[in-house]
Formats: structure tokens, C-alpha cells, sequence
């Protein structure tokens, strides 16, 4: 029992500590060197895969990446902002905030923006000014965004007109894809359950998650501050352990299908298509915190 406390100690603090980074950060303009492998990239906040192409896509500290024919990163678009939340819709749509580059003539919380060209330029959408979402997820026809300026979850039709929501200190945030009502939120006390559509949360409770992606009813995953991949067919009532994504401390995970999902780490951006048995790397990744 010690040792699983001690356990569960070291990864709440983890989580505390990603919690903690990059709230307010507005980029530190740090170096992009270029290596033999190209740009290095850090401090990860989003991963998506497009659903037209299945091309990867990598939210970071200094923009959005997509490996090249060789795996090597490439920067999309022209802009090096600091991609907070991030999130790719059914439609192809990109969803982000953040905070602009250092000497960008924009507000320090970009609120939300939206690309409908794969990253290559972004508009404006809300909020700009106001708020930086740390988390975003689309279902039911809705953007759900965790706002941590205000510490509190927003939901909109529309992306335009917000409804305030629960309050709470979250990293991630993840909706039932059967139920609109059912959002959870991880909590540095353990996972958090809304089953008004996020007006009110229950206490976090064990497991402690990072993150979370739920894209099917039967498959919800968990990823803990240590790595290791979890994975729920009855929406959290119950985890079993499926595997280790390599690299350790999380940064981002996203689920594609029951079978498919993409997960950043401290050192790369990792990928399977068996349910998190294996994995294999898809971009190199500097060591560097998430969120």
C-alpha cells in the first residue's frame, strides 16, 4: 500500500506540474534549430490525424508540424504561435488557441481559431483576447473547451456564442461519443464526471489520468503521467491496462477509431493501429513539458 501511495503521489505532482506549464505562457521564442532531420520541435499540446488523407498533424509551442516523406517535421502554414488546445473535426476543420509568436501583432489569448485548409492559414473565430482553451473536443454538433484562463468548461453550437459551464482545473477534457451529457476532465485528484454536459462535476477519483480520447461508445482511452495506456469499454466505470506508450511523461493523445490513436511524448510522437499493443514512432520529438 506505501508503495502505491508513494506511486500515486509522484503522479499527481506530474500532473500538478503539467497542469501548471504553459498557463499564460506567450511563447519564449525559443530557437528552432535546424538539424539533418530538420526543425525540432517541443512542448506539445495537440495531436490529429486528417480524416481526408490520414496525414498527422502537430500542435506545438512554435506551431503546427506534419511529417514530410521522410518523417521529418515541416512546419504548416507560416505561423509559429503556441498551439494550446487543438483539435481536428469530422470535417476536416482545425480548431486551436493558444497565444501568438513573440512580435505577432495579436492579442496574448488568440481565444478560438479555426483553419479550413490544413493549417496553412487560420481565422479568428471568438473570444479573441479573452480566453486561452487548454482543451478542446467536438461531438454532438458542439465545441466543448476547456477555458483556463477562467478556469471553467465553455460549450458552443456555433463556435461564435458561448455558454459558460462547470468550473474546475483541468488538463484534458473528453466527450461520450453517445451521450452529449457525459463529459469527463482530468483532475490532478483523478477523473472528473459531468453528466449535465458539464455544468456541474463529481470530485476526481482514481484512475489519475493525463489525458483522454473517447471517439467510440466502447472505447475510451486513458493515458497516465507515467505513460501507460488505459482503456475503458464502459465509458470509465472500469480500466484495464493495454500497454506503455514509449518516451515518457504524456503530452497529448488522441483516438482516431476503437483501433487507431496518435500520442506524444517527451521524446516523439507515436502512433498505433492495434489498440495500444505497439506503437511506432512517427516524428522525433526535443524533450520538452506539455501543457
Amino acid at each position: 500500500m506505501k508503495k502505491r501511495l508513494i506511486a500515486l503521489s509522484a503522479s499527481a505532482a506530474a500532473l500538478v506540474l503539467s497542469l501548471s506549464a504553459c498557463s499564460g505562457d506567450t511563447g519564449d521564442g525559443a530557437a528552432d534549430p535546424k538539424t539533418p532531420s530538420g526543425p525540432a520541435i517541443s512542448h506539445i499540446h495537440g495531436v490529429g490525424i486528417h480524416p481526408s488523407d490520414g496525414k498527422l498533424y502537430v500542435a506545438t509551442h512554435n506551431g503546427v508540424y506534419t511529417p514530410d516523406e521522410d518523417g521529418r517535421p515541416q512546419l504548416v502554414g507560416d505561423r509559429k504561435d503556441d498551439f494550446m488546445g487543438f483539435a481536428i473535426g469530422e470535417d476536416g476543420k482545425f480548431l486551436a488557441s493558444g497565444h501568438p509568436a513573440p512580435g505577432r501583432d495579436a492579442p496574448a489569448n488568440l481565444g478560438l481559431i479555426e483553419s479550413t485548409d490544413k493549417g496553412r492559414t487560420w481565422q479568428d473565430r471568438s473570444l479573441s483576447g479573452e480566453v486561452d482553451f487548454h482543451a478542446i473536443d467536438q461531438a454532438h454538433g458542439t465545441i466543448y473547451g476547456y477555458d483556463s484562463t477562467n478556469g471553467l468548461l465553455r460549450v458552443s453550437k456555433d463556435g461564435v456564442t458561448w455558454e459558460k459551464r462547470g468550473e474546475l482545473r483541468a488538463l484534458d477534457i473528453a466527450v461520450s461519443p453517445g451521450d452529449p451529457d457525459t463529459v469527463l476532465a482530468t483532475t490532478e485528484s483523478g477523473l472528473a464526471r459531468s453528466t449535465d454536459g458539464g455544468k456541474t462535476f463529481g470530485p476526481g477519483a482514481e484512475p489519475l489520468m493525463a489525458h483522454v480520447s473517447w471517439t467510440a461508445p466502447e472505447a475510451l482511452y486513458g493515458i497516465d503521467p507515467a505513460g501507460r495506456l488505459n482503456l475503458s469499454a464502459d465509458g470509465g466505470k472500469s480500466w484495464k491496462e493495454v500497454g506503455t506508450v514509449p518516451g515518457g511523461q504524456p503530452q497529448a493523445l488522441t483516438a482516431v477509431d476503437a483501433g487507431r490513436l496518435v500520442a506524444a511524448t517527451q521524446d516523439g510522437v507515436y502512433e498505433s493501429v492495434d489498440a495500444g499493443k505497439t506503437f511506432t514512432k512517427r516524428l522525433d520529438v526535443s524533450s520538452g513539458g506539455g501543457h
